[in-house]
């Protein structure tokens, strides 16, 4: 608490607005005894954007079922995942701990040092850091502490966070349908899938309402004692899928809405999707959206829908640039693997069915470290402050209280190239201030987020002081959890990179031009069965 009243004290008005945002947030009123020992639905989706929701204003995508959540409980606006790739993120969330703490500081396979150079085909000045390829099996992660509470646990979908002997099951899951060390979906949405930790039941069948599913099903089988159930979608992650129909409909969709005759535009080091007009994209978000469906579906026919807390979040931004080039994140700025506000802002809802929430918008920031301590305070566990170390429960914002902690500082580390076009850096967010450090060149940027939260204007030269305390803070912070950092490659060739990046704007991006008229054309057919979405067996 002393670190955060010298914060307020250097950052004055920021703190002042910060209260004044807390006092928008009135007072929840309480319409029912909260329940002895609540189920948790806990819903993560993969590299799905802030502004990939209907409630968060997009005119394309449609998702009632995820709207749903938002709209009865409370929104987060600057709600933020820890990093801008996958694993960091994931490993946030069951450690309660910034990844630059527990050392996951790059999707789980990624290559580093002169590897990265090699795999990537990529010349870039520095060479990436090594990192840790799995979560520490000696952390008491969230379900190692809610099995502790008594209750039951249950995973289904995308893991990510470790191979063999740091499974689900080694971290704390009971039950484990589908999660192991792979980062995508390997044999795509169709069944057969090609995963170990899930069997083919039907072909044909939809991976998100097979995860949703079984959620379900684990869900019905212990309504009468209290569960933990984490469904992790690997929906929306490439390879991209849908149906015939679904894809149909979004194309119908965005001729509607006005075909724009420019796509894309370049990047730092790739080309970034400038709207939101990708059918079959479209098409896998509202499948993801129809398991949502499915799981909320069977809280209500089970009676849990008074009972269960649901959250839903993402890992990260929506993909603008590299994987698939899926989305568009506007007003934000970038996606996944960047260091802006479209890489790590996200949908961020929780709802607490014994609270009338409706829809509420707290714009205070959060982060993926709060579920741990939320979800222990609202079901009356003991918190883990030694674990959950980046983490604070945001019960009294969902219960209306007042906020007291102030202004506190959100830390990002990441000291690698991120395939989407990210470059390596650490970020600190306090108040609404947000400061980014660049390894390649020692650029720095401020942005003041609530009046540029498009990240146009650098105000770093006008705020000096500003610059260097929270400069301060963030090293501060990264050399007392060890962090690592990126170093200089020798072989670097500025003549090989200059040659890559015209590559990829003339090259790359009429690729990418053409491909995306193709999707949109009538006559678009990817094969025979639509990535086996119609095979059936006689």
């Amino acid at each position: 608490m002393n670190e955060f009243k010298k914060l307020r004290k250097l950052f004055l008005y920021s703190t002042l607005l910060s209260l004044m945002i807390g006092c928008k947030i009135k007072q929840a009123q309480t319409t029912t005894e909260a329940p002895n020992k609540p189920n948790v639905l806990f819903i993560l989706v993969d590299d799905y954007g802030y502004k990939d929701t209907g409630v968060s204003g997009s005119n394309y995508y449609e998702t009632p079922n995820i709207d749903f959540i938002a709209n009865t409980g409370m929104q987060f606006s600057d709600g933020y995942a820890t990093c801008q790739v996958c694993s960091p993120s994931r490993g946030s969330i069951m450690s309660g701990q910034f990844p630059a703490r527990h050392g996951i500081t790059d999707w789980i396979g990624a290559p580093t040092g002169k590897d990265w150079k090699k795999k990537s085909g990529r010349e870039n000045i520095l060479l990436p850091p090594e990192y840790e390829h799995q979560l520490d099996t000696a952390i008491t992660t969230l379900p190692k502490a809610m099995k502790e509470a008594g209750y039951k646990t249950f995973f289904a979908g995308k893991w990510h966070l470790g191979d063999e002997g740091f499974s689900p099951e080694n971290h704390g899951f009971d039950i484990n349908k589908g999660g192991y060390h792979a980062g995508g979906p390997r044999g795509g949405y169709f069944s057969p899938f090609k995963n170990p930790k899930l069997e083919n039941r039907q072909y044909g069948e939809n991976l998100s309402m097979r995860l949703a599913q079984e959620t379900a099903d684990f869900m019905k089988a212990h309504k009468d004692t209290t569960f933990f159930a984490y469904l992790s979608f690997y929906a929306v992650h490439g390879p991209i899928q849908t149906t015939q129909e679904k894809w149909s409909k979004y194309r119908e969709k965005a001729v509607q809405l006005g075909v724009k005759d420019k796509g894309y535009e370049m990047g730092h080091f790739l080309p970034m999707r400038l709207n939101q007009d990708n059918p079959v994209y479209a098409g896998l978000v509202e499948q993801m959206d129809d398991a949502v469906g499915v799981v909320l579906k069977s809280l209500k026919d089970n009676g849990l829908d008074k009972n269960t807390i649901v959250i839903f979040t993402s890992d990260n931004g929506g993909v603008v640039a590299g994987d698939a080039f899926s989305t568009n994140n506007y007003p934000l700025r970038g996606g996944k693997g960047y260091q802006y506000e479209g890489g790590i802002r996200e949908p961020y809802f929780i709802k607490v069915p014994w609270v009338e929430n409706n829809g509420k918008v707290s714009e205070i920031p959060v982060t993926g470290t709060d579920f741990y301590p939320t979800i222990l305070d609202l079901v009356g566990a003991d918190l883990k402050p030694e674990t959950h170390a980046d983490g604070v429960s945001l019960k009294p914002i969902l219960m209306g209280e007042e906020w007291t902690l102030g202004d506190r500082p959100l830390v990002w580390h990441y000291p690698h190239y991120g395939n989407q076009g990210g470059e390596p850096s650490s970020v600190i967010r306090l108040g609404d201030w947000k400061y980014i450090h660049y390894y390649e060149s020692e650029k720095v940027e401020l942005f003041n987020l609530r009046a540029d939260i498009s990240e146009s204007e650098n105000v770093a030269d006008q705020h000096p002081e500003i610059v260097n305390n929270l400069h301060k803070k963030l090293f501060d912070y990264l050399q007392e959890v060890g962090a690592r950092f990126p170093t200089v490659d020798p072989d670097f060739k500025a003549s090989r990179a200059e040659k890559q990046l015209k590559k990829m704007k003339e090259v790359k991006m009429k690729n990418l031009e053409k491909e995306r008229m193709k999707m949109l054309s009538e006559d678009f057919k990817p094969n025979a069965d639509w990535w086996g979405s119609k095979v059936t067996l006689d």
